[in-house]
């Protein structure tokens, strides 16, 4: 979610918003450090920090808060199983804040990185009762005083080739998971007039170039209206070494390309790279939509798999 983004938005249609974040967490808890809401002024919100008891109360607190004006930041500390009756059993401390319009200015910076759509860490202090933050220039270095904070989102970015029903369904089925799509296609006229934010269509015109130009971290998906272009699109992918390349297809399918991979010298170790039929086995639908919540799902874990998990800033207990 680009809290900042909404937070500005809401800023400047309704005057005022409220931020609900996760600023602690201490054993079991629905959501992890750095999970927020942001709150409209008549109870609306975007994101979440667990659902249940934990955050009905937090709403209203905010609520409260927005219809009082502008104040300093409340932290408040939640055992979940005896303050809220929830089975958790952690605890969890929520920092609630208020904006108007005088801040636009302050979170401008934050709006901007945000929008670069990778993470960054923001330095925080209480100023006045205010949170004052600044993207941190100096990650490791113990001289700040207050905590700090990771914002934005790690998007694994996808290459889908094809503009059929099965990658419409698909660019549908990733759009509020934590992809970037870049999404391909020969044939003019294809798109959708209505793409999510998260995809960008591209009217290709060098497949091999496309993957030649593709991050090293990034999914391949294989699914044109042509089986020749299918296989020169998934020999490229498999021998730069992808950590998915996905091709639709039957096994028999799979055969035939492994044949012709094998003829054109790839290697067996690469071959074996190669996901196909795509999608979580046991689900065997080949409606578009099925087939796409079954990718959708196959990407999460195989995204899972490769993110390196370093301990960061934010870990551990936090102060205030």
């Amino acid at each position: 979610m680009r809290t900042w983004r909404h937070l500005a938005d809401l800023l400047e249609t309704h005057g005022a918003a409220a931020l609900v974040s996760v600023h602690d967490v201490k054993g079991s808890a629905p959501r992890e450090t750095d999970a927020r809401m942001v709150v409209r002024p008549d109870g609306a919100f975007y994101g979440t920090i667990g659902g249940g008891q934990l955050e009905m109360k937090m709403l209203a607190i905010a609520g409260d808060m927005l219809r009082q004006g502008r104040q300093p930041a409340r932290f408040l500390d939640q055992a979940l199983g005896p303050d809220l009756g929830q089975c958790c059993g952690g605890r969890v401390k929520i920092l609630i804040e208020t904006f108007d319009k005088r801040d636009l200015q302050d979170i401008a910076p934050l709006v901007a990185a945000e929008a670069e759509e990778s993470p960054f860490t923001v330095e925080c202090r209480l100023d006045d009762g205010y949170v004052r933050r600044e993207i941190s220039s100096a990650v490791g270095d113990d001289s700040w005083t207050g905590w700090r904070e990771v914002h934005g989102e790690a998007r694994t970015p996808v290459l889908l080739f094809g503009a059929g029903h099965v990658g419409r369904a698909l660019v549908l089925a990733l759009a509020s998971l934590p992809f970037r799509v870049r999404w391909l296609d020969t044939r003019e006229d294809v798109f959708p007039s209505h793409i999510p934010s998260n995809a960008r269509p591209v009217l290709m015109k060098d497949p091999e170039a496309e993957i030649a130009q593709a991050p090293p971290d990034a999914f391949i998906l294989v699914m044109t209206h042509d089986h020749p272009l299918d296989m020169a699109i998934t020999a490229s992918a498999l021998s730069r070494g992808f950590p998915y390349v996905g091709l639709i297809g039957s096994a028999t399918k799979r055969a035939r390309f492994e044949k012709r991979f094998r003829e054109l010298g790839l290697e067996e170790r690469r071959l074996r790279d190669l996901v196909c039929p795509i999608g979580l086995p046991g689900i065997v639908g080949k409606e578009p939509a099925v087939i796409a919540a079954s990718v959708a799902a196959q990407l999460l874990q195989v995204r899972e798999k490769s993110l390196l998990v370093i301990p960061g800033p934010h870990s551990g207990a936090r102060n205030p």
